[in-house]
């Protein structure tokens, strides 16, 4: 056991600016005395010989091919437009500037 205290987990949980209810400081101290012996187990493993991964299993790239691809034509662009102007998306003015 680590020995976290009752006094560890009320001054980690003002740290924290977590309300715990004095009757829970114990039950908590309990639990975090398990997880750092959880931790403390696995930090025990010998694992020199376990190469470096970022992913446990393969990746693969699952982007597609970057193709290029013609563009629409201005005029079919604007097609659907509500309003057009010039060549160009005909837009509700929001700015008083010229």
């Amino acid at each position: 056991m680590s020995g976290i205290s009752r006094d560890d987990v009320a001054h980690l949980a003002h740290l924290a600016r977590i309300n715990i209810p004095e009757a829970q400081l114990e039950h908590y101290a309990t639990q975090l005395d398990a997880i750092l012996d959880a931790v403390a187990q696995v930090s025990a493993v010998d694992t020199a010989h376990v190469p470096a991964m970022s992913h446990p299993v393969p990746m693969t790239n699952v982007f597609r091919e970057d193709i290029p691809v013609a563009a629409l034509e201005p005029g079919a662009a604007l097609q659907g437009a509500p309003a057009v102007e010039d060549e160009r998306f005909r837009v509700p003015r929001i700015l008083d500037e010229e």
